[in-house]
């Protein structure tokens, strides 16, 4: 991600400097994994944290998945390390042709691009495709072990941080014995510094479960030791997890009592042409919109951000119903898309392919081409069949979905005329100044704090999409405010009225009147506290306008670095003084000022530093699902933290202050 210093950075020419071969760096082995870790595992936070075992725990699943193993053990030790043990074949340890003094182990391990996965022999299909996950993970551990057991011998060799710290070690004979065992522990001295970045048994546990609910034919042994699981975790210590009906059971599991539309679910599995893989789905419709869901995979990855085989699904269900509309003689078939058909529904599709294409090592979307007519023409004719094959669920079916698609339509018409009144009127709610576009889409509210800031943000705003909505210094706290002080305050109303979309159970996301709602508050503590309050007034009265990720905050700057013609900002402290030691060399006369707040600063400034489309930096609010199961410790996390910061209790304030105080590094008085 670019730093608001690189976005506003003057383009006056820099002086000559001396640049030479000497100045040109060759990473070697696995340095580069460890100098830029977010090139290879999307960054250092908790989640890529656990990719890491997701990454060994992939590559135990290809063995499963290639029928070479049918059971994996998970488990999560006492000091914080994980092992993933499978019966599979075990990696190769004789040594490898191309580099005869290293075993095919070690050269797994410490080379990137290295793997049986790239021609295709010895795996049909596979998740693991770059030849850089295992040795990833090894470069980013502390500790490795892999233990190898192959026609009854047993070898072993110990790494950390990417380089062996053993031999290949003979173990010896063993009996009823093979496959591979990784146990690795995260380095959180150099790489993971995060405070108290460990793994969290709940999230692994349902890493687990997934990979069980995927492949039908594996059985997977969860273990965690027990002095890791806290009083709140109902995460099992021991568990064995293994689903005789696959995507069945998981799309049950995930619906639970949720009642449905279709008492009979779309169940299938589908070979693709030319023995290129095979497609597995199970699917039905909820009568409530809020437990609809869909979870993609391929050859076992989630694929949380979906991609081409979900675009392929969308296109097959959509003309098959509309198919099914016309041969019943509905007029209406044309009015039926995508969204009506899938946003009531429970969906699990796992597609198992050669060579698909992910975007990115932590493969979060499909990007295969191909996909999208291999999944296409799978659930197609099946779906047809379901249709035609049970008359009775299928009219029932088209019906909620008509009902779905004329609900859709009335809304947007609704929304159409509400905006263009709401526009037009004489009175708008507080002192905001609207914007000129009659449509939400691309439009923007900026909700800040004062006349002042107001009156330099219209200057500022693009007046067709950006609108200005001042609030009068520090809004009510909603966690510890009463229902009619809520219902009574006029800044609140006057924000509830100009997003036009209502609160609580009145909220309808159909209504909000600008796609962006965006928090600009001076970089200061006072404004960081307002951006708090509102916050948590969008986070207790409109918690679905965060979850469809609307709501967000500017980040404006701090700095203003002169020095010369060159012109640079910075957004706090830290950012200064790396703009001082790299854009300025150090040099002695720097211009710094600092903003005093957004109403100090001129116009040209905040438009170019803040509110600019095409400069700005800002930061989308965001919360765990609800509706997920794997989400639910995060939203709790959440509602705890809400709570103890902003709710009625000062004692639980009072506490998590003291808690936290050790960890503070300045303070802005």
């Amino acid at each position: 991600m670019r730093t608001m210093s690189d976005l506003f950075n003057d383009a006056t020419p820099k002086a000559s400097v001396d640049y030479s071969a000497k100045d040109i760096e060759i990473l070697e082995g696995l340095e580069p994994v460890r100098r830029r870790p977010g090139m290879y595992i999307g960054g250092t936070d908790e989640v890529s944290y656990h990719h890491l075992a997701a990454e060994i725990l992939d590559n135990a699943m290809d063995e499963a998945v290639a029928g070479y193993a049918s059971v994996i053990k998970m488990e999560l030790l006492a000091d914080g390390s994980v092992r993933i043990e499978d019966n599979g074949r075990g990696i190769p340890v004789d040594p490898h042709p191309k580099y005869p003094d290293k075993s095919a182990l070690e050269v797994i391990m410490t080379s990137l691009h290295s793997g049986g996965k790239f021609s295709g022999k010895a795996y049909a299909v596979s998740g693991g495709l770059h030849g850089v996950g295992a040795a990833v993970v090894n470069a980013l551990s502390s500790e490795m072990t892999v233990e190898v057991a192959r026609e009854r011998h047993a070898w072993k060799q110990t790494y950390s941080r990417g380089v062996p710290t053993s031999g290949l070690i003979d173990l010896g004979p063993v009996q009823n014995r093979r496959g591979t065992i990784v146990t690795f522990k995260p380095d959180t001295d150099e790489i993971f510094i995060g405070e108290r970045m460990s793994f969290k048994p709940a999230i692994l546990f349902r890493m687990a479960r997934s990979k069980a609910f995927l492949f039908k034919g594996v059985e997977v042994r969860w273990k965690c030791a027990p002095e890791l699981l806290t009083g709140d975790d109902k995460t099992p210590a021991e568990e064995t997890l293994k689903f005789p009906n696959g995507l069945e059971d998981f799309l049950k599991y995930q619906l639970r009592d949720e009642p449905v539309v279709t008492p009979r679910p779309f169940i299938g599995r589908a070979d693709l042409p030319d023995n290129k893989g095979y497609l597995e789905w199970a699917i039905t419709w909820v009568e409530d919109s809020d437990a609809a869901f869909i979870s993609s995979f391929c050859n076992t990855i989630r694929t949380p951000q979906g991609g081409t085989h979900e675009t392929g699904l969308r296109g097959a269900l959509t003309r098959s119903l509309r198919s099914y509309a016309d041969m019943t003689g509905n007029k209406r078939s044309a009015e039926i898309t995508a969204d009506d058909i899938l946003g009531s529904a429970g969906v699990v599709i796992s597609l198992f392919m050669k060579d698909p294409q992910f975007q990115g090592q932590t493969k979060d979307k499909l990007g295969s081409p191909e996909a999208v007519r291999l999944v296409d023409a799978a659930i197609k004719d099946p779906f047809d069949h379901w249709l035609s094959g049970d008359t009775k669920t299928a009219s029932t079916l088209l019906s909620y979905i008509l009902e779905r698609s004329a609900e859709r339509l009335r809304k947007k018409k609704l929304n159409e005329t509400a905006r263009a009144s709401a526009t037009k009127r004489l009175r708008l709610p507080g002192k905001l100044t609207d914007c000129s576009r009659s449509s939400a889409a691309g439009t923007e509210i900026f909700i800040v704090e004062g006349d002042s800031a107001g009156g330099s943000a219209k200057q500022a705003r693009r007046r067709e999409t950006q609108a200005i909505m001042p609030i009068r210094g520090k809004i009510l706290n909603v966690a510890s405010a009463s229902e009619d002080k809520i219902m009574a305050n006029e800044e609140i109303n006057n924000i509830t009225e100009a997003l036009g979309c209502g609160r609580r159970d009145k909220f309808n996301e159909e209504n909000l009147r600008y796609e962006k709602i965006i928090i600009m508050t001076d970089a200061d503590v006072d404004g960081a506290h307002i951006a708090s309050l509102l916050m948590t007034f969008f986070y207790r009265e409109m918690p679905k306008l965060i979850q469809k990720g609307h709501l967000y905050l500017a980040v404006p700057p701090l700095y203003r670095l002169a020095y010369g013609a060159k012109v640079a900002y910075a957004i706090d402290d830290a950012d200064k003084d790396r703009l001082i030691k790299k854009e300025f060399k150090n040099a002695k006369k720097i211009e710094i000022s600092r903003f005093k707040g957004l109403g100090e600063m001129p116009p040209a400034q905040l438009k170019d530093t803040t509110m600019d489309p095409e400069k700005r930096l800002l930061i989308r609010v965001q919360l765990p699902d609800p509706r997920k199961e794997e989400d639910a410790h995060e939203v709790e996390a959440t509602n705890s933290l809400v709570e103890q910061l902003m709710g009625t209790h000062p004692e639980l304030r009072f506490r998590y202050i003291c808690e936290h105080a050790k960890f503070v590094e300045d303070l802005d008085i």
